[in-house]
């Protein structure tokens, strides 16, 4: 979907650059495929790094503005601090012995020690990619910078490649998950989620505040990963493997649903030149089609149903809803906790968006324009209706994904 609208935002770029453009897109896209499908460090870390390099020129694609400049070496300083815990924790795994392959790793026996070390090291490394709370600093700066169907790639699919590599760390190659490491997970998850809905309240730049939202829905994964490993470590592994379900379906659905309102973001930028929304309104006289798919995209990431955000949500408060098979009776009392910050994050969102959608749309128009903003062209539309779509089935057929996802729960624990 983003490629498609990719096909129409970049249509009116000058050859040379959209050559240059192409190959950094190509090869952001190859590297993160390749993190995927690594079976062992070495390729991990070399495609990781790929994957980090490829989308910092991607960042710094206008380059002639400071302010962007600036937000590449943020990014890069954060990935690289992040990329030396990840190598740390694969040397922590290795011991001094064997080879570097996960089937290797994996039979690492490790002490009490060392496993924590390794998954702080995991956590850390992985959560300076994801957008975690304090490690978040480079999103906001970022995502705002790079074109628009670079930050829809970087929030949709990047962010969800570091949640992919620390649940592959933790579950599969580091393994014997204790409770301990649960409670850290959901306490920096729900910090994290807190924070970033309250700074996107405050936001008026439409991208910086669709930023926030990734630093927010990264702390949503977070919690359903956090139940799942205290779950999992207090010998209860059907209830973690629902807070898995919960984590990896919202992963999904994040994707989804941020996609299409960076999308969005990005047909209004393109059109207007605007990104300030004190300057928009009443744009939907003008951008019908795109106002239609950044609403299904608000009311998806607002959790509301059939979209698809409430359904993973939902499975969230279900994981919290077990918190009394736990025996201690601290972290009995946390998990409600957790679960009413998730809830007050929810109510948040609702808000930020009731507002986005009011001022950018509705209302009365605020800026002179030189000759009416043209609606998105074709490629640009199909792109977006392709993730409005994805929302929908996401939202109306969870019992299929459920099931697929169940099958790597199955695999993990």
């Amino acid at each position: 979907g983003i490629s498609l609208f990719a096909v129409g935002y970049f249509r009116d770029t000058e050859a040379t650059a959209l050559t240059l453009l192409s190959l950094q897109y190509h090869v952001f896209v190859a590297s993160m495929s390749f993190v995927l499908i690594a079976d062992d460090a070495y390729l991990f870390m070399v495609t990781w790094e790929s994957m980090a390099l490829s989308s910092y020129f991607l960042v710094t694609t206008e380059h002639n503005d400071e302010a962007n400049r600036k937000a590449g070496f943020i990014y890069l300083l954060v990935a690289h601090l992040g990329a030396i815990s990840i190598l740390l924790a694969f040397g922590v795994l290795h011991g001094g012995h064997g080879d570097y392959t996960f089937e290797a790793l994996r039979q690492a026996e490790l002490s009490s020690f060392w496993a924590s070390a390794a998954f702080v090291l995991a956590f850390f490394g992985f959560g300076a990619k994801a957008g975690m709370l304090p490690l978040h600093v480079w999103l906001p700066e970022a995502h705002p910078a790079a074109p628009s169907p670079v930050s829809a790639l970087m929030s949709g699919v990047m962010l969800k490649t570091a949640i992919y590599g620390m649940v592959r760390v933790i579950y599969d190659l580091i393994g014997g998950i204790r409770w301990e490491w649960g409670l850290t997970v959901l306490l920096f998850g729900a910090a994290t989620s807190l924070f970033g809905v309250l700074f996107a309240l405050m936001q008026h730049d439409l991208k910086r505040l669709l930023a926030y939202h990734s630093v927010e829905n990264i702390g949503i994964i977070l919690i359903g990963i956090g139940l799942s490993m205290v779950f999992i470590g207090s010998g209860h592994p059907v209830a973690g493997a629902l807070g898995l379900i919960a984590g990896l379906y919202h992963t999904l659905n994040h994707a989804v649903f941020k996609g299409l309102l960076f999308l969005g973001a990005g047909a209004i930028l393109k059109s207007t030149g605007l990104r300030n929304l004190n300057e928009m309104g009443g744009l939907i006289r003008y951008l019908p089609h795109t106002a239609l798919y950044f609403l299904i995209g608000a009311l998806a990431i607002s959790a509301l149903p059939p979209l698809n955000g409430f359904v993973s949500e939902w499975l969230t408060f279900q994981a919290s809803l077990q918190a009394p098979l736990l025996e201690s009776s601290v972290v009995r009392s946390l998990v409600p906790i957790v679960a009413a910050v998730l809830a007050l994050s929810g109510a948040l969102t609702g808000m930020c968006f009731v507002k986005v959608y009011g001022i950018a749309f509705l209302g009365q128009q605020r800026h002179d324009f030189a000759e009416p903003p043209r609606e998105a062209s074709g490629w640009e539309r199909a792109g977006m209706l392709w993730l409005t779509l994805a929302c929908f089935a996401l939202g109306l057929f969870p019992v299929f994904m459920i099931g697929e996802l169940n099958k790597v729960s199955l695999v993990l624990i």
